[in-house]
């Protein structure tokens, strides 16, 4: 079992900055792939950002290219979800995610599905 505990959500203006951290405890010493998804009421839980086990590889929704970096320190099992340029549609619950991989395989995944292990989530409300 994985234990994921996000933190950093909360209030921002838009056009402002907020660090997303998700810190997995338990079994770690197996790959994972992470990935960040978000939901609004009456929403489907949307796909963020997702980054594979080294973090050499790193995939982004359409709406959060080039403003959000998705990036991971494995010696603190920490996956980091830095977001700019905020926008109050970014508004959402925000959960990290754990998907067990082969570490020779590499890769990562924007299905929720996908996914084995979630975290509780982090309220992120921008303001306009």
């Amino acid at each position: 079992q994985v234990q994921l505990l996000e933190s950093g959500g909360g209030l921002a203006q838009a056009g402002g900055s907020l660090r997303l951290s998700c810190v997995a405890s338990g079994r770690t010493s197996r790959a994972y792939a992470m990935g960040w998804f978000r939901q609004v009421p009456g929403k489907e839980r949307e796909f963020v950002a997702a980054i594979s086990w080294s973090g050499g590889s790193t995939g982004y929704a359409d709406s959060v290219k080039g403003r959000f970096t998705l990036s991971r320190d494995n010696a603190k099992n920490t996956v980091y979800l830095q977001m700019h340029s905020l926008k109050p549609e970014d508004t959402a619950v925000y959960y990290c995610a754990a998907a067990s991989v082969n570490p020779y395989r590499g890769g990562y995944y924007s299905s929720a599905n996908e996914y084995d292990y979630w975290g509780q989530g982090t309220q992120v409300t921008v303001s306009s």
